[in-house]
């Protein structure tokens, strides 16, 4: 990738703001659809909108605090042509939302430029290099830091352990010079991203973190560089190079340790990101083999995955068996067998040998383009109160700028010195970064912690919402029971035979996401009918109730055929009931250990499927540890109450309502939600959309679960029920996290001023307390990442569950809230 190369080389300086013909050519590489493709996707506009819009997600350099992400939001927003933009201050990542034919990338990613932020595609495979790059730099100018100070402080020691007059007067010069002389690498080399920073922000006539930082590190060079060079003058009473080395050096390690911890928080997102494979082989039309990019792969293709490799799009396996991991795509820890006829994933790795693969879906169509479009999506989004730390950045800063020369004012009549030190130590300590990462800092922490158990977060503001839910309502179908269900029986009508019923339902079938339809279509396939002997045409699926079109063979006239609920499907000439009597079956009603599904047409009952389902092992767990946490459990189905009260006893719910449409569900929830109750809803993430959209939180449960069309705010890619009682106990942990980061921060900010503004706090502390503050938020919020303080958390609340009765039960409702069931 020749442009990203180019974009990603060290000489390319990230504020400059004129740009040579051959820097301009370089941006404009980007500006070509195969490049811009490879870090945005097409947005979705409503019918009718004839504009083509794209999302593109990049990464910017030379990120600080939150008056960065507004510099940054503000100066792409004011380009012609991008319609949205979304920066996170925490994760330096941004989604910029632009229209085809009114700009191109290069347009906006200059205007980023021309303020001081490089930007960079997300998906760049050079993007580890630079990281690289970055920390060796910083790295150099951390330890040059640490030299001169440690050599600056062995000089100034004296003066603090000797009484006035014990040291030469010469000798305390020159110590100065000493000291002097060392502090001009710390100022040249150390402090150069501030100053280019700061002169930046004076140019663009705007205020950041390193205006004030950079105007301390200045006044406490300059004053001290006057007392050096004129001792008996109005500065020379004492010099402050030990100060000025000292909070270089804390604010340098702050920084750094920040950029470590800020890669490790984000690093289920970067693994995720290059997980492709660079290359494959590819068979050609003579069968032979032949090595091509990765990119170049379409569907249809057959390729070879070597043992060790990664599937490079999702696909069917047609020849050889493996084992495929696919820990980071689906949270499933242990290696999965695929044979043929297997479907592997993107971005899964082939683990024992090769095997052959033909290609279903490539790009932005595969499971692992979507997974990586929603965890951006998440590390772009931000909370309420991030976006208020944002809101109040800038006019803090200003606040402090103003604070700063008041009293430098006030404190200048009687040595001025004395002043000028007080405004530097008001100008260093007063730190909105904490306050600006308390919040993003944690829910980007726990957003990585989930998404490596299979539970992808698309709004970080629902990890707040989550955290409040007493509330959670279960669909039954692919939810609390398995996507696959088992053909126990299909009955006739009188002339069909049970082939031409199967081949028939799977033909209505093969479009529909609905668990029954999937397992329609794959019984099908397993017996060997070919639903493509069908035609289809006018295929319409009706939410929670059917499937509707018109079928047709060579030989045959078209015909309106039904396949759904019996209810769906008693819009036609005879009942579903009378129908099965005639034909002898005398058992058309469905049981309540069974599902059954039915297929008519314009002459009435054609067939009925059954079905068996079961309920998932860690069902009965999740609502356990559920109800451990003091959340009542509703289940609403669809499906009849006998088979909805059959589902409900066996998981332990009390609440259980059957018979629900999409509609019923929803005003179901709504009145609990005006009753108070904070609801969570958890569903397939497509038939249940209504419901999920009016949940004030909703998951979307399911391997087969759609995620470009999934309404939810969280996407379960896993099996296991328990991840939902996981996922609320996380969301808990953060808040409190949060919480005590926000308290943290203001508390350090409302002692820190005071004390500056006195003169009790000197620069080097100043500069000490600001590198805590903010590496004191990050590494709170690090906690977050560990996997064992979750599980044995989980593990508690199960145990408790089986030893004592929750507060709240099902059994006793809460007096401000009706049953779901009513």
């Amino acid at each position: 990738m020749e442009s990203a190369a180019a974009l990603n080389s060290p000489q390319a300086d990230p504020v400059r703001a004129e740009f040579p013909p051959h820097a301009a050519r370089q941006w404009e590489l980007l500006d070509e659809p195969d490049e811009w493709m490879e870090f945005s996707r097409r947005v979705q506009l409503p019918e009718g909108d004839a504009r083509v819009c794209w999302e593109s997600t990049v990464v910017f350099d030379g990120m600080h605090c939150a008056a960065c992400a507004v510099t940054i939001e503000d100066a792409l927003r004011a380009t012609p042509g991008v319609h949205s933009v979304e920066v996170g201050a925490a994760s330096h990542r941004g989604r910029v939302v632009w229209e085809e034919g009114a700009t191109r990338p290069s347009a906006w990613m200059q205007a980023a430029l021309k303020v001081g932020y490089r930007p960079l595609p997300a998906h760049d495979a050079f993007g580890a290099e630079r990281r690289v790059h970055e920390t060796r730099t910083m790295m150099w100018r951390l330890g040059v830091a640490c030299l001169c100070m440690m050599q600056v402080m062995m000089y100034a020691t004296p003066a603090y352990f000797t009484a006035p007059g014990e040291i030469e007067p010469d000798i305390v010069h020159l110590l100065r010079w000493a000291s002097w002389v060392l502090s001009i690498p710390v100022l040249l080399f150390c402090c150069q991203p501030f100053f280019r920073n700061a002169l930046l922000d004076l140019k663009l006539r705007r205020v950041s973190m390193d205006l004030p930082v950079s105007l301390g590190m200045l006044i406490t060079f300059v004053v001290s560089t006057l007392g050096t060079f004129e001792p008996t003058g109005v500065f020379g009473r004492e010099v402050f190079f030990d100060s000025l080395t000292m909070f270089v050096f804390f604010l340098l390690t702050g920084r750094w340790l920040e950029l470590r911890l800020r890669d490790r928080t984000a690093g289920a997102l970067e693994n995720l990101m290059h997980r492709l494979p660079e290359s494959v082989e590819r068979q050609r039309a003579d069968d032979t083999w032949e090595r091509v990019a990765a990119r170049r792969v379409r569907v249809g293709d057959m390729v070879r995955v070597l043992p060790g490799e990664a599937f490079p799009a999702d696909g069917l396996v047609r020849k050889g068996e493996t084992t495929a991991d696919e820990a980071l795509l689906t949270g499933e820890s242990t290696p999965l067998a695929r044979g043929p006829g297997s479907k592997v994933i993107a971005g899964s790795h082939n683990l024992t040998s090769v095997v052959e693969v033909q290609v279903l879906h490539v790009g932005s169509e595969t499971r692992y383009a979507q997974i990586v479009g929603l965890m951006e999506a998440a590390s772009t989004s931000k909370p309420r109160i991030a976006q208020l730390a944002d809101r109040l950045a800038k006019p803090f800063l200003i606040l402090v700028l103003l604070a700063a020369g008041l009293a430098c004012a006030w404190w200048w009549p009687s040595d001025p010195g004395h002043a000028l030190m007080i405004a530097v130590a008001i100008l260093i300590v007063t730190c909105p970064c904490a306050l600006s990462l308390a919040t993003p800092a944690a829910m980007l922490a726990s957003a990585g912690s989930l998404a490596k158990r299979g539970v992808l977060v698309r709004r970080l503001q629902a990890l707040e919402v989550l955290a409040s839910v007493d509330t959670v309502v279960f669909d039954k179908t692919g939810t609390l029971t398995r996507d696959a269900f088992v053909l126990e029986r299909i009955r006739t009508r009188p002339g069909v035979t049970r082939e031409e019923a199967l081949s028939m339902g799977a033909a209505l079938a093969q479009d529909s996401l609905h668990p029954v339809s999937r397992a329609l279509v794959a019984e099908a396939n397993q017996a060997g009918m070919v639903s493509e002997a069908w035609l289809v045409r006018d295929s319409r699926e009706v939410s929670g109730q059917g499937v509707m079109a018109e079928l047709g063979s060579s030989d045959s006239v078209w015909r309106h055929v039904r396949l759904g609920s019996q209810a769906f499907c008693m819009g036609t000439a005879n009942s579903i009931a009378a129908a099965g009597a005639d034909a002898g079956a005398g058992e058309s009603k469905d049981t309540g250990d069974s599902l059954n599904s039915h297929l008519s047409d314009s002459e009435g009952w054609l067939a009925s499927f059954e079905w068996r389902e079961d309920l998932r092992e860690d069902a009965a767990q999740a609502v356990a540890a559920l109800k451990a946490q003091g959340i009542r459990v509703h289940l609403l189905s669809g499906d009849r109450p006998q088979a909805a009260a059959r589902v409900g006893q066996l998981a332990g719910i009390n609440d259980v309502r059957g018979g629900c449409s999409p509609s019923d569900k929803l005003n179901a929830m709504q009145q609990a939600q005006q009753a108070g109750a904070v609801v969570a809803m958890v569903g397939d993430g497509l038939n249940d959309g209504p419901s999920l959209a009016g949940a004030n939180v909703s998951f979307a449960f399911g391997r087969s679960v759609p995620l470009a069309q999934a309404q939810s705010d969280f996407v379960v890619l896993g099996e296991r029920l328990l991840s939902i009682p996981a996922a609320v106990l996380r969301a808990r942990r953060t808040m409190r996290i949060v919480k005590q980061n926000l308290a943290w921060a203001a508390a350090y900010n409302a002692v820190g001023i005071p004390l500056a503004v006195v003169g009790w706090m000197p620069a080097w502390l100043a500069g000490l307390g600001m590198a805590a503050s903010s590496l004191l938020v990050v590494l709170n919020a690090l906690r977050l990442s560990a996997t064992a303080p979750l599980e044995r958390g989980l593990e508690i609340r199960l145990d408790r569950s089986t030893k004592q009765p929750p507060e709240r039960t099902l059994d006793e409702p809460l007096a401000h809230m009706p049953s779901l069931g009513a």
